[in-house]
């Protein structure tokens, strides 16, 4: 049975994920657990205005959490929605697997059986 997860979550999820900046920004979140903004904006050359952009997509999907910490507002990543889409592709990998797995069997069966390749190469004289 495949994932029952929100379509519209997944959706948001996997178009924050299509930007390569807003994936090296949870790649830096990742590696150091919380930064501010001014700090994952310092590898990209784009405008401050910009970055902010990247980071409210990823905020609205839920892959980011920003706190209020004085002037600071430092992001954490949220592995939750990372979590229920790799949950989606895997139960789609499982579907796939399987499928081929079925499609080998009967690969394998007819490799077996030379009475049936033999029919099917030169005609099946009973017809």
């Amino acid at each position: 049975m495949l994932n029952n997860s929100d379509p519209q979550m997944l959706d948001a999820t996997f178009a924050a994920l299509a930007d390569p900046t807003r994936r090296a920004v949870l790649a830096q979140l990742a590696d150091k657990g919380e930064a501010t903004v001014t700090e994952l904006a310092e590898p990209f050359d784009m405008s401050l205005p910009g970055f902010s952009r990247h980071l409210k997509v990823l905020e609205k999907a839920g892959l980011i959490e920003r706190s209020r910490q004085a002037q600071f507002r430092p992001c954490t990543i949220n592995p939750e929605p990372l979590k229920e889409a790799s949950d989606w592709l895997a139960d789609y990998r499982k579907l796939w697997e399987a499928r081929f797995d079925r499609l080998d069997a009967l690969l394998a069966e007819l490799q077996s059986d030379p009475t049936q390749t033999a029919k099917e190469d030169h005609g099946d004289p009973s017809k």
